[in-house]
């Protein structure tokens, strides 16, 4: 851990040099491949012309490549064969994408990840023993099947190929066991986890914050127990990624009752393992030797692929919101992974999280993105003692000459004291955060007073079971620039409130 430290620390310091070195060496693999013939790899000598050359790809204009990898064909988008393929549907859509995970993407980026979590922790706590107990990882809830594929090719949610996948030394921490981990019935998984590890001697749990908790809840019910260090007490680490965790912090530090727990933040999906938390209050650093090549388009002049502006890492500014695009050693090139970023420092390369391409409500010229709404929930659920499990938001359109405006649907953990005096601090929080935001609300011209629904707890969770989402890495979608959402929800908990 002492040298991987040190190699990280080489990264810090010359974040521009070591992409530099990783673009070579990415071009030179892709030299071999059938997509690199056809883009004309042997005539790239620099990023110039990579930037000219090659196409800046979503999955639809990825989608035939990876058909021909999935049917069995080698050397497509990377060297040799590709036989696992994560399943990811998105935040917003039906459609299924199959993300080819290769040997070396498994292996230099999603378990030196896991690894680099951990390490970075250790450099932080070195009088930690999180070894010496057990390790509760929440996957997702896909078992790997051949179906579509050749005969060696497997399908999966992205957790269910680690699982498989692990390395021994991994699986003997790891808990709950295999077959749990890959049961595909969710709500049968969740008591077959908290029954399993009621008695084990767990130090780190990991996860997504909305499902951790109701697996937690669901341990406490079952033991009688008032806080989670009652049943684990040397219980020490909760590494968390896929949503802000800022609306469930205070749950969590009432759940858990550690008051010296720690809670570490990465940032992996399908395509890739990109940033870890590596101090304990900063922003996530950007993990630069993953083979993983970045570049980013400045969101005020995001186009998706007809994008013209690209700049490489070493372009990047502060404070800017990027759409962030990919080349890794998966087999994804000039990939769009539909994520926004902010720099907030250079030297070391960190950053946070600000949403979705597609994640925003911009009807009226608000410019709404995901960051303004994490922040001001957290603020409003703090001011009026509140606790907010799950929430969702969209547009409501002008009609009859009648301002238009923003309509949330929320299920509270926790209710807040005053309803109306929480929407009013989250409608004053997102003025204050988003000048224009701000401006639309002026005098209720543009955007009206914000329309706020409380839903009974697990209404989220029947429009997911609907979906087919219940579960493991689905995520609910935050903010939506049409209805659809919505009134999908809306209508699966029959909730009659259309304006």
């Amino acid at each position: 851990m002492k040298k991987r430290i040190h190699q990280i620390d080489l990264f810090r310091k010359y974040p521009s040099e070591v992409q530099e070195e990783l673009f070579h060496r990415m071009i030179e693999a892709g030299r071999a491949t059938r997509f690199g013939k056809e883009m004309g790899f042997e005539q790239i000598e620099n990023y110039k012309e990579f930037n000219a050359r090659v196409p800046l790809m979503d999955y639809e204009s990825l989608k035939h490549w990876v058909d021909f990898a999935m049917k069995g064909e080698e050397d497509v988008l990377w060297p040799g064969e590709t036989k696992w393929f994560a399943k990811s549907s998105g935040t917003t859509s039906d459609k299924s994408k199959f993300i080819p995970v290769t040997k070396e993407s498994l292996e230099a980026c999603h378990y030196k990840g896991g690894k680099d979590l951990l390490g970075l922790y250790y450099d932080q706590h070195p009088g930690t023993k999180l070894w010496n107990g057990k390790h509760l990882i929440i996957s997702g809830s896909s078992e790997c099947n051949e179906q579509h594929l050749s005969s060696s090719s497997y399908i999966g949610d992205l957790s269910a190929i680690i699982v498989n996948n692990l390395p021994w030394w991994a699986e003997l921490k790891r808990r709950p066991s295999k077959e749990i981990a890959l049961m595909s019935e969710w709500e049968e998984k969740i008591e077959c986890i908290a029954q399993s590890t009621l008695k084990e001697d767990i130090h780190i749990i990991a996860g997504v914050p909305s499902w951790t908790l109701v697996i937690l809840n669901r341990i406490l019910e079952i033991t009688g127990k008032k806080t989670i260090q009652e049943v684990w007490p040397n219980i020490e680490l909760f590494m968390h990624g896929g949503v802000s965790f800022e609306p469930y912090r205070k749950e969590f530090e009432r759940v858990i009752g550690n008051p010296y727990m720690n809670y570490v933040e990465s940032y992996n999906a399908s395509e890739g393992f990109f940033g870890i938390q590596d101090t304990k209050d900063g922003d996530l650093l950007l993990m630069l030797d993953y083979g993983i090549f970045y570049e980013f388009i400045p969101m005020n002049k995001y186009k998706g692929v007809n994008s013209e502006e690209v700049i490489p890492l070493d372009e990047v500014e502060l404070g800017v919101n990027y759409a962030m695009v990919i080349t890794t050693n998966g087999g994804l090139w000039r990939y769009i992974i539909g994520d926004t970023i902010m720099f907030t420092e250079q030297k070391p390369k960190r950053f946070k999280v600000t949403g979705r391409t597609k994640s925003f409500i911009n009807v009226f010229g608000e410019e709404l993105i995901v960051e303004n709404a994490e922040q001001a929930m957290s603020v409003a659920c703090e001011r009026a003692g509140a606790q907010v499990h799950e929430y969702t938001a969209g547009p409501i359109f002008m009609e009859n000459q009648k301002s238009g405006g923003h309509e949330w649907l929320i299920e509270f953990t926790e209710e807040p004291e005053d309803f109306n005096y929480f929407v009013e601090v989250l409608d004053n929080t997102l003025k204050s955060l988003n000048s224009d935001y701000e401006a639309k609300r002026y005098k209720d011209m543009a955007l009206a007073f914000p329309k706020v629904h409380k839903l009974k707890k697990g209404s989220f969770n029947i429009w997911l079971k609907q979906k087919g989402k219940l579960g493991g890495q689905h995520k609910v979608p935050r903010l939506m620039n049409d209805r659809r959402v919505l009134e999908e929800v809306m209508d699966a908990i029959q909730l009659n409130v259309l304006p």
